[in-house]
């Protein structure tokens, strides 16, 4: 059986891509297939039907038995010890503040409980592993045809500025290029700031794909983002037809990509240009002077205008929308031999290009939009009633198809004749380029993407992260998945409740058809458009189920992980892939504030979720009950920030007393806090090793939520506090990346200081363990200790040393570019607490000298 790599140009999870062999590798060397009837079957069945049974189109393996189950005994003994401990001190009520040991104790509790539910939902690792070769041999074609289904791709975007363009328009480039028949998909780009720029960028773009598309196709090039592809330091064999051609077709082609970027740089300056020219010829005609002209010269575009206007500025346009590529034929079209005009030969490649639409939904003062979400939602109903695909995928406007088989491996999860039919989306792991080595702010997240959804994997499935997610349409529109389902009928007659869905005809009579995954090519558009424009509007959603049961999620900032938890409280599962190489890539913010934002909308959003109808402890029985303690660890995390604060500040009692413990006796309480953190210690490095993760991961995963729990989840909470008490609460603010032209230039935001309030918390910290350490220095000088009570002393300041090596990257991020040099941070904190020790002593000194003065008067 040939590999995906072989008829594809791509491969998958290294040892766990052929259908019938295993090859282990160091990365997957502790993992083993789940299930040894898949084995015999995709043998037996040898990419075909065999005695009336449909092939597997993935495979799923688990974590070795010896491995798994020593993970699951550690998890076991700290369980045991945890209540041991816990026993211990209930018995031990002994302190020197009995009201903070009171607080420490439910605070342990606390710790414990969250620990067991985020560590219970990992205990049974699946690894679901694509079978692409397989679905090629069943669904394509020997005439170059496919039966694949049909699938409409979204991808969105807000602000030319906070997400550069380049990016955006390279993430078209890679969807147009990916590998799945052209005429199979569509393409539609949401702008939601109605920006000519975006726009007339997007003809560019369809432009240049007129060359890079057949040039991807002729020469199977990866990844197909032309950013990321020519600046590749490394490449792997070429896998094209035409070896000889190559060089000269890649030379050609990048000078090509040159002029499309100064184009693309300079189109805000020729649309100004072009406008004031405009402007200055109708200066005459009222209400023409800040007027946004179009290319033509004679029309002014209806979106946001460069001078605001009324009617014409952000949050307030028509609504906009324009085929820029149409439906492609069914038929191949070879394109032109090389020529003087036309220097590539595309001869023998296919060049049409898949269907590609400009959206910019209407925009009206007084209505809440609803964001990302919202917009979403008008790509359901507009690509409804244009192509109607019954799967979508969607992407942030920062994001490229780094891996072209990644639409045909979510297929095989979708199309699978096991469990297909009842999932809702396929969800593949968010990976970044450009995020500086050691990944000081824990960007690649792996902890979460390569360990936690894992464990989803074998319960009810991940959740939805946002982006790089696959969806089945007709879930979107709160349908039951098929095992849950009683009859049709009363399932018809559940999808027609009074305006759940609008009043728009032609989308309601659409939605028997996205059920229909078998349709070979999208039906033709017969809508008009005073009803697409109608699709668009602000009003339509007016007294509908749209972002409630229907479609994305409103008002909850995490819309994501609430769409995810919305399809499986409806009995949906969910499948998490990920591939090799990687089948999607984006951006990420490396600057320690932007990072900062990113989480308080995350965390935020959780707090939002758990007190909202969309509760997980409100879910009904289809909801496995492993997935919902889930939901309910991923929805309260940040409520761990008032406890942890609680420790942090601890310290604090060194500075008013001689020697403070919360618990006595120290030394028993001190063992049994080694022994619960050498436990959950053990487990992560187990962890590690059964995900395929370093230990670098790991302690970048503790020390960001370290940081997060300082100055993030405080905010939420207060957020959530001001929700509940009818105020609007904290505005989250949309995470700005930047464009930069190459890794030096791209870490130099690596070095930025931006010094807002979210700080100040975590450097208020800082600066009490600082104190404490220096204080027990001081009165240790002062009061002359003895060794014991030097030891004593140092076994209770552990806690104040490992709490600054968990802030170790958020003082290197305050610090700006002196974090160039990391020892000078260490020089800092040293003379810090000399200073500290040396200030108590001369204030000690003058207190003595002051109480002896007045003794001899």
């Amino acid at each position: 059986m040939a590999s995906p790599a072989a008829v594809g140009g791509g491969r998958l999870a290294d040892p766990l891509l052929a259908a019938d062999v295993v090859v282990v590798g160091a990365k997957d060397k502790y993992w083993v297939p789940a299930d040894e009837r898949e084995i015999l079957a995709s043998q037996s069945s040898g990419g075909g039907e065999q005695d009336g049974r449909a092939p597997l189109l993935y495979r799923t393996f688990r974590v070795k038995g010896f491995f798994i189950n020593l993970y699951r005994l550690l998890t076991l003994v700290r369980v045991i010890v945890v209540i041991l401990f816990f026993t211990w001190r209930m018995r031990h009520r002994d302190s020197d503040a009995m009201w903070l040991w009171w607080i420490s104790v439910v605070g342990d509790l606390w710790f414990g409980v969250t620990w067991l539910l985020n560590q219970i939902t990992k205990l049974k690792p699946r690894k679901c592993v694509p079978s692409i070769s397989v679905l090629r041999e069943q669904l394509d074609q020997p005439d170059g045809g496919s039966d694949l289904p049909l699938l409409d791709v979204f991808i969105n975007t807000v602000d030319p500025v906070d997400e550069p363009m380049l990016y955006t328009m390279n993430s078209i480039l890679s969807i147009l290029a990916t590998d799945y028949p052209v005429q199979k998909y569509a393409t539609y780009f949401s702008d939601d700031g109605g920006s000519l720029v975006h726009y007339e960028g997007l003809l560019l773009t369809a432009e240049f794909a007129a060359s890079w598309v057949p040039f991807c196709r002729k020469h199977c090039v990866e990844p197909r983002a032309p950013e990321s592809y020519f600046w590749a330091k490394m490449r792997g064999e070429y896998a094209g037809s035409a070896a000889k051609e190559f060089l000269d077709d890649h030379r050609r082609m990048r000078a090509a990509y040159e002029e499309f970027k100064a184009r693309l740089d300079g189109l805000s300056a020729v649309i100004e240009q072009r406008s004031e020219a405009c402007n200055r010829a109708a200066n005459e005609k009222e209400g023409c002077g800040n007027a946004t002209w179009m290319a033509d010269g004679s029309t002014q575009w209806q979106g946001t205008w460069i001078k605001p206007a009324k009617g014409h500025r952000k949050g307030h346009h028509p609504a906009i929308l324009q085929v820029m590529l149409d439906q492609p034929s069914k038929d191949p079209e070879l394109g032109m031999a090389a020529s003087s005009d036309h220097p590539l030969d595309f001869s023998a490649v296919d060049v049409r290009l898949p269907m590609l639409v400009y959206i910019a939904r209407e925009k009206r003062p007084g209505y809440d939009h609803q964001k990302k979400a919202g917009a979403m939602n008008v790509q359901l109903r507009v690509s409804a009633l244009l192509s109607n695909a019954p799967f979508i995928i969607n992407f942030d406007g920062d994001h490229y198809i780094n891996n072209s088989q990644a639409f045909r491996a979510a297929m095989c999860f979708m199309l699978d004749p096991r469990d297909g039919a009842d999932t809702a989306f396929v969800q593949f792991p968010q990976r970044f380029d450009d995020v500086d080595p050691t990944d000081r702010y824990c960007n690649h997240n792996r902890m979460f993407f390569d360990a936690t959804l894992l464990g989803l994997n074998g319960i009810q499935g991940p959740s939805f992260v946002g982006t790089g997610c696959m969806f089945r349409r007709v879930a979107l529109y709160s349908a039951d998945p098929p095992r849950w389902r009683s009859d049709d009928a009363k399932e018809a007659k559940a999808s027609h409740r009074p305006n759940m869905f609008g009043k728009s005809t032609s989308f309601i009579n659409s939605m028997p058809a996205a059920a229909n995954q078998e349709r070979s090519v999208p039906s033709p558009a017969t809508v008009g458009e005073a009803e697409l424009a109608d699709a668009m509007t602000c009003a339509y959603e007016d007294g509908t189920e749209w972002g409630n049961d229907v479609g994305w999620v409103y008002n909850i900032a995490t819309e994501d992980v609430v769409t995810g938890f919305r399809l499986h409280r409806t009995g949906w599962r969910s499948t998490y892939c990920a591939m090799e190489p990687d089948a999607f890539r984006g951006t990420a913010p490396i600057n320690l504030t932007e990072r900062l934002y990113q989480i308080l909308r995350w965390s935020g959003g959780s707090l939002e979720m758990f007190f909202s109808r969309f509760c997980p402890l409100l879910a009904g029985r289809r909801l496995h009950p492993m997935q919902r303690v889930a939901y309910i660890n991923m929805t309260t995390y940040p409520v761990s920030t008032f406890f942890i604060l609680m420790y942090y500040f601890y310290p604090v009692m060194w500075l008013f007393q001689g020697e403070f413990y919360i618990q006595r006796p120290f030394q028993t309480f001190a063992l049994f806090v080694v022994v619960v953190i050498a436990t959950v210690e053990l487990i992560g490095m187990v962890e590690i090793r059964w995900a395929g993760l370093t230990l670098l991961d790991w302690v970048r995963n503790e020390q960001f939520y370290i940081i997060g729990t300082t100055g993030v989840y405080p905010m939420a909470m207060l957020h959530i506090l001001l929700r509940s008490l009818g105020i609007k609460g904290v505005s989250f603010k949309l995470t700005a990346k930047k464009l930069t032209g190459g890794a030096r230039e791209r870490l130099a935001e690596l070095y930025d200081v931006q010094w807002v309030p979210l700080l100040v918390p975590t450097v208020v910290v800082m600066a009490v363990n600082v104190a404490a350490i220096g204080a027990a220095a001081g009165k240790a000088i002062v009061g002359r200790w003895s060794a014991a009570q030097v030891a004593g002393a140092a076994s209770g300041l552990v806690f104040n040393v490992w709490m600054l090596l968990l802030l170790y990257p958020f003082a290197l991020g305050i610090m700006g570019h002196w974090s160039k040099r990391p020892y000078i941070l260490f020089l800092v904190l040293v003379t810090a607490v000399a200073a500290t020790a040396s200030v108590y002593v001369a204030l000690a000194g003058s207190l003595l000298y002051l109480h002896s003065g007045i003794k001899l008067v």
